[in-house]
This record gives structure tokens, C-alpha cells and sequence, in this order.
């Protein structure tokens, strides 16, 4: 399913309307989209993983519902661990299975697991898209702090939101 358009970077919606943001896309702290780290060569002459590693009870899984959810392809997987990229193969999510992982708890509270990152996502259609992400076994959380924000759970708990573009 595509809620038409594209976002962020340019990057064309996925099965669930999610659209990458451009904070979440490379841009780094000045504002360059170019693939390059301060002082290195063009992305594509080197062969860097460039992504973020998340952990979860069974990795696999996770980079399936990734996958589905950004309409990305598991470009790598084994028993214990898989990445998710794009076509254009720039950036990557990978999961990994590791037994001692808890979710966090979100929002904070007192001494129990910290949230360490979330994923920001943009749609152009927020209920169709929360809709979306629940079929694929994502939870919305209780607290929503934002109107055009939306706050979900993965099947690991990790949080993400949804959240609609100017």
C-alpha cells in the first residue's frame, strides 16, 4: 500500500506509507547529504557499513518487519542476524539476536530500561499508516505526545514514530 509521493530524501513511500526523514537519512551535523563522513572518500568507492544495529530476541524477525514496513529488501540474514537496506543501498538497519535484550520503557520511568534511540518516520497519511505498521505487529504506545506524531512499539519494543510531513 503507498500513500503516494515521496519524502525526506526523495525516497518513494513503502508498503505502510512510511517515508525516510532526512535526520535519518545522513544528513549530518552541517547539513550534508552527500555520503561522505568528514575526511573520507565518496560512499561509493569504499565499502563501509553505514547503518544502525538494533538489538531484539530474534534479529531475523525484526529486519522482516522493518522490511515490510519501509518496503526495504533483507539484503543479509543468518540465524542470529539481518540487514534491511534500500534499493539504492546507502544506509542500513540491521538486527542482531541478542537474549539479554529488554525494550525500553517509554517514557522514562525511574530506574527501569532507558530508550537509547527512536526512528522517525514520515507519512502522508498517519491513520492509514499506524494501521499499516499495527498489521504488521507493531503496538501503538499509550502516551502520544504530539497530534501528527504517533508513537509505536516494533515487535521487540523498540519505539518509532509515524509522523506526518509539511
Amino acid at each position: 500500500m503507498r500513500f503516494g509521493g515521496s519524502g525526506g530524501v526523495g525516497r518513494p513511500a513503502g508498503p505502510a506509507g512510511v517515508r525516510q526523514h532526512a535526520a535519518d537519512a545522513g544528513v549530518g551535523h552541517h547539513g550534508r547529504m552527500d555520503g561522505r563522513v568528514e575526511g573520507s572518500g565518496p560512499r561509493e568507492s569504499r565499502h563501509d557499513y553505514w547503518g544502525v544495529v538494533l538489538d531484539a530476541p530474534d534479529g531475523p524477525a525484526l529486519a522482516r518487519f522493518y522490511a515490510e514496513l519501509l518496503g526495504w529488501q533483507v539484503s543479509s540474514a543468518g540465524p542470529e542476524f539481518a540487514t534491511v537496506g534500500p534499493p539504492d543501498g546507502v544506509a542500513y538497519l540491521a538486527c542482531q539476536t541478542s537474549p539479554e535484550y529488554r525494550p525500553p520503557v517509554w517514557p522514562a520511568v525511574g530506574d527501569a530500561q532507558q530508550m537509547m534511540l527512536h526512528l522517525d518516520f514520515e507519512v502522508s497519511d498517519l491513520p492509514v499508516a499506524v494501521a499499516a505498521a499495527q498489521r504488521l505487529g507493531a503496538r501503538l504506545a499509550e502516551f502520544q505526545p504530539q497530534e501528527s506524531v504517533r508513537v509505536l512499539f516494533d515487535p521487540a519494543g523498540h519505539p518509532f514514530c509515524l509522523y506526518l510531513g509539511d
